[in-house]
């Protein structure tokens, strides 16, 4: 995925703030009043204490007072202030990661497939979830310290400078060390937090394929060794974690051990001031109050600054998805017609998902409108490549495809792809009703059409088992279903279709052979008038295709029906025989 740095992404971020600029402002406006009504507090308690006659010991007990309640008002309403802004803050950061997750989320559905076959599915999901997340958390409370920390930081120097400016020079030679350990040690953590992120995504894609595969790995006996391996990773995570929190957690204690040096050189001076009459008792314990306001958020930062490396890092993945190019259409791009007749032509396609290594080197065929073509083919031949061709998943390297006459890229891919219509093998059932899932493809579908469906992929005898019937909730991809069920509802949203073509790649492999002699003859009775590619292993079920085409090494070894390439006694009669030897 696309990187960036720590500065963009916090720059990128920023962006994000200017969408709910009143927001923003509300924010500033409790800050800034919050944290001046709390500046204000140390010099009332300074005139307070020096109500006191330090000579005499005489005490103006209605000064005093005035002052204690003038202060402990300034106090009250700067917690107001403060519930006000985190109250703001909070709505805020709701605003901003909700429409962080949109767009990402957007952002995933506009991404050619190219990607997702590169990348484990779990990274994509971490940086979804617990990325975003990890940014959430940074916003509603790292940023409410940052915010409200400059504040206080700029009016506590201004304070102090003018109270005195001779402490104050003693007051800020600790400074530039707290600033020079901090700044060094965030550059240390970046590439740590960085790792870390990595390492939880790399250990949630294992996760994520392993627990989708845990009736293989039951099957085979292999729970320890993958047991073992999901250690390694864990281990490598953990490693991850401790180096990030551990480096990270070492500047807290760095810079509060520099406060407190500084601290202890302000009581000093200052008391000596004291005693020589340079300075009074209450000016003193003021300018200590504004040192500890100061250093206060500066040792807040050095303690947050792990978590707001997590959550830079956490917004560089984020945004290294949004950076990602969706996929383009080009120019002068036409409309499919709405009849078209669904004629298909493969004209000397060359076709690599890696430069230089063709998977199909030369293929050429002709498929007529309302015919069935079945492609056949030992493992890796580059049957399933020629759909993901058809379907403009992939752009093709040399030369053309056509549908009607007209070349597939002057289509748009979702105009495209609306004139197919497709059954994996893999099964996809979304969470909804039996009714909307078989409606999937064609949302106007009527009731009358979705049971005709139904009837004709052998399920509809099955959905009125169901409790509710067609209205029957399906969860979690129908778990409860078995795959032969599943594969029939996804077959009967296929059917329902009003699409052109229709792509069966593997279709019945889940389904038992009388269930599969049912589907196939209502498959050639509802898709009558329509192109239909059928990629199978069982050679059996395509013997009534109009054209099979036999693919070998990325080429077409050869092409007929059932009868002319059993004749020819060539390598599709050795596939078939091998089938009922």
């Amino acid at each position: 995925m696309n990187k960036i740095g720590k500065k963009a992404a916090f720059l990128r971020l920023g962006k994000y703030f200017l969408r709910y600029k009143a927001l923003v402002l509300l924010a500033m406006i409790f800050a800034v009043v919050g944290n001046v009504l709390s500046l204000i507090a140390p010099v009332l308690s300074a005139a307070a204490i020096n109500g006191i006659d330090t000579q005499t010991g005489g005490v103006d007990f209605p000064l005093v007072y005035r002052y204690c309640i003038a202060m402990a008002a300034c106090y009250l309403f700067s917690s107001v202030f403060t519930y006000a802004l985190t109250f703001t803050m909070t709505k805020l950061s709701r605003n901003i990661t909700r429409r962080m997750r949109e767009e990402v989320f957007d952002k995933l559905l506009s991404l050619p497939i190219s990607f997702y076959d590169t990348r484990l599915a779990g990274d994509v999901i971490n940086r979804l979830t617990y990325d975003i997340d990890t940014v959430n958390a940074s916003l509603t409370n790292d940023i409410i310290q940052i915010v409200t920390s400059v504040i206080t930081v700029v009016g506590s120097l201004l304070s102090m400078v003018l109270l005195s400016p001779l402490l104050s020079c003693v007051f800020l030679v600790i400074i530039p060390m707290t600033i020079v350990v901090t700044i060094r040690r965030s550059r240390v953590m970046r590439p740590l937090f960085r790792k870390r992120s990595g390492k939880l995504g790399e250990l949630n894609g294992y996760s994520e394929e392993m627990l989708s595969g845990i009736r293989t790995i039951k099957g085979y006996n292999r729970e320890e060794a993958i047991g073992e391996r999901y250690d390694l990773r864990n281990d490598s995570a953990a490693q991850a974690y401790y180096d990030a929190d551990y480096y990270g957690s070492k500047v807290g204690p760095t810079v509060n051990f520099l406060n407190n040096l500084s601290t202890v050189f302000i009581s000093v001076f200052g008391g000596y001031l004291f005693l020589r009459g340079q300075m009074k008792l209450g000016f003193v314990s003021a300018f200590l109050q504004y040192s500890r306001k100061f250093t206060g958020p500066i040792n807040e930062f050095a303690n947050i600054i792990s978590e707001i490396q997590s959550a830079l890092a956490a917004a560089e993945r984020i945004f290294g998805i949004l950076d990602e190019q969706p996929e383009q259409d080009g120019q002068d791009l036409v409309e499919p017609p709405q009849n078209g007749a669904g004629e298909v032509e493969f004209s000397h396609v060359v076709f690599g998902y890696e430069p230089g290594k063709p998977i199909l080197k030369d293929v050429s065929f002709t498929a007529k409108a309302g015919t069935t073509i079945a492609i056949v083919g030992p493992t890796g031949a580059g049957k399933t490549t020629i759909v993901n061709l058809l379907m403009r998943f992939y752009d093709i390297d040399e030369g053309e495809i056509l549908l009607d006459g007209v070349e597939t890229r002057q289509y748009s891919r979702s105009s495209l792809r609306g004139l197919f219509t497709m059954v994996l093998q893999d099964t996809w059932l979304f969470e909804g009703t039996v009714r909307e899932n078989i409606a999937y493809g064609n949302t106007a579908a009527s009731d009358a059409e979705i049971e005709n469906a139904a009837r004709a992929a052998n399920v509809h005898d099955f959905i009125m088992s169901l409790p509710q019937g067609y209205e029957t909730r399906l969860t979690d991809g129908g778990s409860n279903l078995s795959k032969g069920q599943k594969q029939l509802l996804t077959i009967a949203r296929a059917m329902v279709s009003r699409a052109h073509i229709l792509i069966l790649d593997e279709a019945t492999s889940n389904v038992d052979t009388r269930t599969e002699l049912l589907v196939q003859a209502a498959t050639q009775k509802l898709m009558q008038g329509k192109t239909c590619f059928v990629i199978a292993h069982r050679l059996s079920t395509i013997v009534n295709a109009d054209l099979i085409l036999v693919v070998r090494d990325g080429n077409i070894v050869e092409s007929g029906t059932h009868s002319q390439l059993l004749e020819r006694g060539a390598f599709y009669s050795s596939l078939y025989n091998a089938q009922f030897a």
